[in-house]
Formats: structure tokens, sequence, C-alpha cells
């Protein structure tokens, strides 16, 4: 009991505190971008622009089917190799970055085909070109039926941070791992204090994206 009491003393709540910020970090930095990128590829391949939409799908499909963990070893070891270097925390922006960006741009791109196309052929009809009906009519409605799954994914990627511990990104837990490993008898309440941190940040998230969806649709 005395070493479950001992692991959730101040010096340990702020040192995983302090990695929970570290997450939330890189989480809303590869968020931000991921959601930009993943709108215009997502966008391009639903255009079906000759050559260079199936250039990207061909991209977006083999991002979606490659583990996380291999994207963020090769932006950390392997980029190196060829001049380009990245800090740790940089390396698993760049990689969660790519990685959602692609799951995103399935999304984006299955979200704009649930628009029924007679509005794209009213827009039409009404003088606006393809592209002014694309950005202001096809878009906002696709982005009303996309909040769902985006914040799945959003909710998905926070968990994933996780696996930057690999290559000992200071977060919550690679935290939670060293307070452990100097105190093997705190590895259960460790495990709790995890669980509830993603719990509430995550638990949030949903909450907010299920606010929004239902304000969207009224």
């Amino acid at each position: 009991m005395q070493d479950f009491l001992q692991a959730y003393s101040w010096v340990n709540m702020r040192f995983l505190l302090n990695g929970l910020w570290i997450t939330i970090v890189v989480s809303v930095v590869s968020i931000a971008f991921s959601f930009v990128i993943g709108s215009i590829l997502g966008t391009i391949r639903y255009m079906k622009i000759k050559y260079v939409s199936e250039i990207v799908g061909f991209i977006i499909d083999l991002i979606r089917n490659l583990p996380l963990l291999l994207i963020i070893f090769f932006t950390y070891f392997a980029l190196p190799k060829v001049g380009i270097h990245f800090n740790v925390m940089i390396s698993t922006i760049v990689a969660m970055t790519i990685f959602e960006s692609a799951m995103l741009a399935e999304i984006v791109r299955s979200g704009i085909k649930a628009v029924p196309t007679g509005q794209l052929e009213g827009a039409r009809a009404n003088g606006l070109s393809f592209y002014q009906a694309l950005w202001y009519i096809l878009l906002p409605q696709a982005y009303k039926k996309m909040i769902p799954p985006i914040v799945s994914q959003f909710v998905s990627l926070i968990k994933d941070t996780s696996l930057a511990t690999i290559i000992m990104l200071p977060e919550v837990t690679f935290r939670a791992q060293t307070i452990y490993a100097q105190k093997p008898a705190q590895i259960i309440p460790m495990f709790l204090m995890l669980a509830i941190l993603y719990f509430i940040l995550n638990f949030t998230i949903s909450r907010v994206g299920t606010y929004i969806d239902r304000r969207m649709a009224s």
C-alpha cells in the first residue's frame, strides 16, 4: 500500500503531467497538419485528375497499409541516412502527420462522395465553376458528415503517440515507464494513472466532437 501511495507523490504527478503536455502538443500539431494535408489529398483523389489522382491514391493506400511504428522508425532512423535530421519530437510529428494525413484523406474523399450528386449539378446549373461548387457547396456538407470519423481518428492519434516511447519521446507513457523502471512495485498504480489520463483526454475530445456534431446538425 505504501508503494501504491508513493507512486502518486507530487514529484511523480508533476513528472507525468509534463509528459502529458508533450503528448498534447505532439497530438495538436499532428492533428492540425494532417487535417489540412488530408483534406487536400482527399479532395485531389475525389477530383479524379488524370494521373495525379491515381498517384495520390496509390501513395495514400500505401501509407494506410503500413504500421505507424514503421513510419516512426523511418523518420527517426532512416531519414538521417540521407541527410535529413529531426529531433525526437519533430520525427514523431512528421511520422504521425504522414500516417494521419493518409487516413483522413480517405475519410474526406468518402465524405465528399456521400454528398448527393444533385448538389454539384445544381451548383453548376447556377453558374458556379466546379472548384467553386466544391469549396462552397460540397465540402461544407461533407465536413458535417465527417465529424464522427474525424474525431475518432483524432482520438486514435492521441493514443498512438505512446508508440513514440520506442524512440524515447518523453511523453506520458515514456515517463510512466521511467517511474516504474526505478520502482517496479509502482507499475500497477502507474498503469492506472495512464489509463485515467488517456481516458480524460480522449473522452473530452469525444464529447466535444459529439457537441459539434449536434450543433452542426441543428
